[in-house]
């Protein structure tokens, strides 16, 4: 049985090791919005690898410089890019199954043409 991406499952000092980071610090880019783990019924953090790859994310934009209000910001702006790249996704494929509905329709229109064809205005020889 796979255990899916979202499935949260990481205590948060194994989350915080696999991250590279301290607990304090996970703790830290919760308060500040940046990554919002599951909790348990007791009130236990619990991590997936969706959140720990965004916990990796946020380490590489700030070892590129960026404080935690920059990251919160570009975070944001990577979300909504996905979530319009999958609208519009939904609208290509919508596009195309539309596109498909009329040429089916175009075709069971169709009638074939059972007589020969005659050019108009042409007069046979002798005539």
């Amino acid at each position: 049985m796979s255990r899916g991406r979202d499935r949260a499952v990481y205590v948060i000092s194994v989350a915080a090791e696999l991250a590279g980071v301290h607990p304090q610090t996970l703790r830290i880019y919760e308060r500040k919005g940046l990554v919002d783990p599951a909790r348990t019924g007791g009130g236990s953090r619990r991590y997936s690898d969706e959140d720990l790859e965004r916990l990796r994310r946020i380490q590489d934009l700030t070892a590129e410089g960026l404080n935690l209000a920059g990251v919160k910001r570009v975070l944001e702006l990577e979300d909504e890019v996905a979530r319009l790249r999958a609208e519009i996704d939904r609208a290509r494929e919508e596009a195309r199954e539309a596109v498909e509905r009329t040429h089916r329709r175009y075709r069971r229109d169709l009638v074939p043409l059972s007589q020969a064809v005659e050019l108009w205005g042409r007069r046979s020889a002798g005539g």
